[in-house]
């Protein structure tokens, strides 16, 4: 659509007031979202995925002086930009909408823009290289559509940036999220140098060879975007590092450890010379909120869900996995170990059954929906190779059900977390919370999470069948005493950094800094 990155967003006046909001928060996604109900009127409902519930549980439990909050993020599909375009300015709480505990601006972005910003480059690219996707011999290939793609996500970032200036009061402390936004610390800086401002990546970060597939300039502007805030965090000292190699080679940027020392712009010639910035490096482990899980746990849909899966196992041990059908969680190859453990082991046929709740994830790609099916065709041949009168080995979910997945959680004696790659697996510490059987929690060495958990896990190698398969037989032997003592060391460090903690912690940072 020519032009449509140039009509999605207004600069705003450099002599704008300045906003009112203490803290604010960017997100492609936010904490609501819109839907259109049987007459075409709008609904509102809680936006989905572990970052918005997570945050919006921060937003509730902001102390008052980070109050207000403004909370800024994207309209995801037709009836959000139909609320942002008749809310004031895309203000969703000035429209009368109960948005939790932030203030909600959300930015009308023109569809052409945000599927090339958000699904051809975040989610094509930037999520394949942090997450080591690509098969170099075949892809990536960067050229002139990529270049029309870069763009949207230029502007799409500026949308941000200009938004986030708008609503800043002086001296604000602003948070911007993840890889969709790489761009907007830097981008901001240049509206607002006033501003405190960090940056956090709930992905992985890749090494710096692999990084350095993208084409040079891509990589040095989402470097020195991010390199625009006062900090940059990362949930495992893994990413920080690569992180740190990654910026190790930038001209006028000098590394040290956990900050950075970037120099200013040239000034002009009649100027005095400007003081180099310095950035610093955090790292945040991101928990769960154990006794809000636990309470969820309790509700009558969950109860219901587990009566219904009690039923299905009749008794017999339950493995489970709850994940979304999504590249890096690596779903065929824990299938596929599965598959090894009841050829290797016969003695476990009829007496297992592997639960498998997997949420549909990014279908308008078609790597994902050709991912989804080989995840049942696996399925199907697990069963046609296995499944007996009175036993079926494996039973796959593919819907989003959460009460589901709270009840498999509850009733798993095995859990299996075996991504590639992950920033760091939320899921490996919901488990243990919500577990009532001492699970065993069957982790890949290349989650975030194995930071954490590794010692109370049986830690595997991803990529590796049939070690995986001896795990999944070591859990289902293991002793209850030691089944207990590593369930407890599991929950304990899974909640020790709930969400608002998390956030707070970040913001006690950024301000500590000054």
């Amino acid at each position: 659509m020519p032009g449509a990155e140039q009509s999605t967003s207004a600069t705003p006046s450099p002599h704008a007031p300045p906003g009112t909001a203490r803290v604010l928060v960017a997100s492609n996604r936010g904490p609501v979202a819109f839907a259109s109900g049987p007459d075409g009127e709008l609904v509102l409902r809680r936006g989905a995925g572990g970052l918005v519930s997570g945050l919006s549980q921060a937003a509730a439990d902001a102390p008052a002086e980070a109050r207000p909050m403004v909370w800024v993020c994207a309209a995801l599909c037709d009836p959000d930009r139909r609320a942002a375009r008749a809310a004031p300015g895309g203000r969703l709480d000035l429209a009368g909408y109960d948005t939790g505990g932030a203030a909600v601006r959300m930015l009308d972005v023109d569809r052409t823009v945000f599927d090339r910003a958000y699904n051809a480059v975040a989610n094509r690219v930037l999520w394949f290289v942090q997450h080591l996707l690509y098969a170099p011999a075949s892809q990536p290939v960067f050229g002139p559509t990529f270049r029309r793609d870069w763009a949207a996500y230029e502007t799409f970032n500026a949308m941000f940036a200009e938004a986030l200036a708008d609503e800043a009061a002086p001296g604000a402390s602003v948070i911007v999220q993840d890889y969709h936004l790489t761009l907007v610390p830097g981008q901001l800086r240049r509206l607002r140098p006033d501003l405190r401002i960090a940056h956090f990546s709930h992905t992985p970060w890749a090494p710096a060879g692999y990084f350095r597939m993208l084409p040079d300039d891509v990589g040095e502007q989402i470097l020195r975007g991010m390199l625009g805030a006062d900090r940059i965090g990362f949930l495992t000292d893994a990413w920080a590092d690569a992180f740190e190699e990654c910026a190790r080679g930038l001209p006028g940027v000098r590394v040290g450890p956990r900050e950075l020392v970037v120099a200013a712009p040239a000034a002009p010639a009649a100027g005095p010379t400007p003081e180099p910035r310095m950035v610093r490096i955090g790292v945040h482990p991101l928990g769960v909120d154990a006794g809000e899980l636990r309470g969820r746990a309790a509700a009558a849909d969950v109860a219901a869900r587990v009566a219904e899966l009690e039923k299905l196992v009749e008794g017999r041990r339950l493995i489970v996995r709850v994940d979304r059908t999504e590249l890096s969680k690596n779903i065929v190859r824990g299938l596929s170990a599965y598959r090894e453990l009841l050829r290797s082991r016969p003695q476990w046929r009829g007496k297992v059954v592997h639960l498998v709740c997997a949420y549909p994830s990014r279908h308008d790609l078609p790597e994902y929906r050709e991912y989804t099916a080989s995840i049942q065709r696996l399925a199907a041949e697990i069963d046609d190779e296995f499944a007996e009168d009175r036993w079926r080995p494996l039973r796959l979910e593919l819907s989003d059900d959460y009460p589901r997945s709270i009840a498999a959680l509850c009733l798993a004696e095995v859990l299996v977390v075996n991504p590639i790659r992950d920033g760091m697996n939320l899921v490996a510490k919901e488990g243990p919370v919500l577990s009532r059987r001492d699970a065993v929690l069957v982790l890949s060495r290349e989650a975030g999470a194995c930071a954490e958990l590794g010692g109370a896990a049986l830690v595997v190698n991803p990529f590796d069948i049939q070690a995986t398969a001896q795990a999944l037989h070591d859990a289902l032997v293991m002793a209850p005493a030691d089944r207990r003592r590593r369930a407890g060391e599991l929950a304990a460090a899974a909640g020790r950094l709930p969400p608002r903690t998390w956030f707070t912690d970040q913001l006690a940072a950024l301000a500590a800094d000054r």
